[in-house]
C-alpha cells in the first residue's frame, strides 16, 4: 500500500517573508531562530511566525503560515514576547537549517528536504553569526529563489 506525502505539518522553525517569499529558520530551542529572525526584519523582512511554523501544500507549492495562538508575535530574549505585525501566509523558497555546520564551499547547486511532500532548498548556516542575515539575502538570490521585481 502506497501513502501520500504529508499535506501539512508544523516544525520547529520561525518564519520570514523577504522579497515575496518564506524563508524557514529551523533549529533547535536556543539555536537563533528568533535572532535572526529580528535581524532579517530589521533588514526589511516581515515576520510570518515565531519558533513554530505551519506548512500545508496547495498544489506544487508549500505555504508557510502562523499557528493561531502565536500569530503577531516573537520571542525577544530579555524582553519576553513582544506583539509584531506579521503575514498570514507566504510560499517557501528556502530552508536554512541553523543546527547543521555550515560548508566553508558548498555545491553550487542546494541540496533540498521534503516538507509536506514538497521538495526545499535547504542551506545550513549559523543563525548568530553577525553576517547571517545577509548571508540569507545573498543565497536566495545565488539560487534564484528571490522574487524577481521590475
Amino acid at each position: 500500500m502506497t501513502h501520500a506525502p504529508l499535506s501539512s505539518e508544523t516544525i520547529h522553525a520561525s518564519c520570514v517573508m523577504i522579497d515575496g517569499g518564506a524563508v524557514l529558520l529551523h533549529g533547535s530551542s536556543g539555536s537563533g531562530k528568533s535572532d535572526l529572525a529580528l535581524r532579517l526584519i530589521d533588514r526589511g523582512a516581515a515576520l510570518v511566525s515565531d519558533d513554530y511554523t505551519l506548512l500545508r501544500r496547495v498544489g506544487d507549492r508549500l505555504v508557510a503560515g502562523p499557528p493561531v495562538n502565536i500569530a503577531g508575535k516573537i520571542e525577544v530574549r530579555g524582553l519576553g514576547v513582544i506583539d509584531m505585525p506579521h503575514v498570514a501566509e507566504a510560499d517557501v523558497r528556502l530552508l536554512v537549517a541553523l543546527d547543521e555546520p555550515a560548508p566553508r564551499l558548498p555545491n553550487d547547486t542546494p541540496d533540498s528536504r521534503l516538507l509536506a511532500g514538497i521538495a526545499i532548498p535547504v542551506i545550513a548556516l549559523p543563525a548568530l553569526h553577525a553576517s547571517s542575515a545577509v548571508k540569507v539575502e545573498l543565497a536566495l538570490r545565488r539560487f534564484g529563489l528571490a522574487e524577481i521585481r521590475p
